[in-house]
């Protein structure tokens, strides 16, 4: 199943979820698109409402359905809880750490920095978004792409890098310093449901 790229501020009233981040497109109109308006709301039944949360956090993260499955599985082979080091792995990828650091202003501009190059873990450029970032590693941005206007632009913008990542914003780098705690993944998504949408 290819990676959606239709339009996110569709999708986002869909899944009842900010996609970009900001929170615009729930704002404007806090229903989901169609012909009906706000009355159109159907009650969802359990299954809908696991599917409903996979495709929230898939969406949200900007994965594929193989590589969402691959890491459901291998989060089941850690110890601790299912749902939780699913997320965490999630959170561990190399696009959505260029993310949270606020070196780019969305998961998929992040994902894209990070597909052409424009990246480098420890010193080393690497373009693979999937990447699994280990705990003490530093990412950065290339010299030659240091005055990026989108990066640039994202660094202004950017006021909260959370707790598990240290930034030097001069450098344009950061490091991973420990795995992120479940109250510091997004609250929005209750991810036992993702693992019975699984366990079926």
């Amino acid at each position: 199943m290819a990676r959606y790229t239709g339009p996110s501020w569709k999708l986002s009233r869909r899944l009842g979820i900010s996609l970009s981040g900001t929170g615009k497109e729930i704002e404007k109109r806090p229903y989901a698109p169609g012909p009906h308006g706000p009355n159109q709301r159907k009650k969802l039944s359990e299954y809908g409402m696991q599917l409903q949360e996979k495709q929230k956090l898939r969406h949200m993260y900007g994965v594929t359905e193989r590589q969402f499955r691959n890491l459901f599985d291998r989060a089941g082979k850690m110890k601790g809880v299912y749902g939780e080091n699913f997320m965490i792995l999630l959170e561990s990828r190399l696009d959505n750490l260029v993310y949270r650091l606020g070196l780019a202003r969305t998961r998929r501009q992040a994902r894209q920095l990070v597909n052409h190059g424009h990246v480098v873990v420890d010193g080393k450029r690497l373009d693979i978004p999937s990447y699994r970032v280990k705990i003490g590693q530093t990412i950065g941005i290339r010299e030659k792409s240091s005055n990026f206007t989108i990066v640039k632009e994202a660094v202004e913008v950017n006021n909260f890098v959370p707790d598990y990542l240290t930034f030097d914003a001069d450098k344009l780098e950061g490091t991973f310093t420990r795995l992120p705690e479940r109250s510091e993944l997004p609250a929005e998504i209750n991810e036992a449901l993702i693992v019975e949408f699984y366990s079926r």
